[in-house]
């Protein structure tokens, strides 16, 4: 009897060796397979599918992603203006929306010009400028108030043009003095904190009588 329970065992290993290895299914017999086509068969439409990333849950849509942005508004202003010309720029600038413009007050600190002249004509200004492209030495326009004459160069203080004026001295020039070519005085800046450049045009047309020849410039 033992011996035939030790058949019947390896006989029941045997076939359970070739249920499990599928060597049975031409048989009809063996065990479900996960790779089976009819599954394969039952997909719907399975080249639609799609991974999505995490970028597909409230992430940026790329369609939009080359939208170039609008430019901001910039910031303009012009200046420094006295009280007169400040005035005429006011009256300007009303017609301009409200809140587009303010006009800021500033201190205007005196100058100061070293200075040759002045000269009886313009033969003795020609005569001098000849003698300081001699030596070297630039020159300017003094200003209407000050012509016929030359300016050697303008300073924030009366020290400084001093100083200058005895380097000057040093190189050759004569007769040259220290005038002041502008009292400390109060002043205007105009300032439109917010001008598109559909704007701007329109706004420069406004105030272009009123700006006395100043530009708008980008704030500081």
């Amino acid at each position: 009897m033992l011996r035939l329970a030790v058949v019947l065992l390896l006989l029941a290993n045997a076939g359970y060796y070739a249920w499990s290895h599928g060597l049975l299914r031409g048989l009809g017999m063996g065990p479900a397979s996960e790779s089976e086509p009819q599954r394969l068969q039952q997909q719907i439409e399975p080249q639609n599918l799609r991974l999505l990333t995490s970028e597909g849950h409230g992430g940026p849509d790329t369609r939009e992603a080359g939208r170039a942005p609008g430019e901001a508004p910039s910031c303009l202003q012009a200046g420094v203006f006295d009280a007169r010309q400040a005035e005429a720029l006011r009256q300007a600038a009303a017609r301009l929306p409200t809140g587009s413009w303010s006009l800021e007050a500033v201190q205007v600190t005196g100058r100061w010009m070293v200075y040759l002249g002045r000269f009886p004509d313009e033969e003795a200004t020609a005569k001098k400028r000849a003698e300081l492209r001699a030596l070297k030495v630039d020159y300017d326009r003094p200003g209407a108030a000050l012509e016929p004459g030359l300016s050697l160069g303008r300073y924030s203080s009366e020290e400084g043009a001093r100083r200058a004026m005895d380097l000057l001295a040093g190189q050759g020039v004569r007769r040259a003095r220290v005038v002041q070519e502008r009292s400390d005085a109060a002043g205007y800046t105009l300032r439109l904190p917010a001008v598109s450049e559909a704007q701007r045009a329109q706004m420069e047309a406004t105030l272009r009588p009123a700006l006395a020849g100043k530009a708008l410039l980008p704030c500081d």
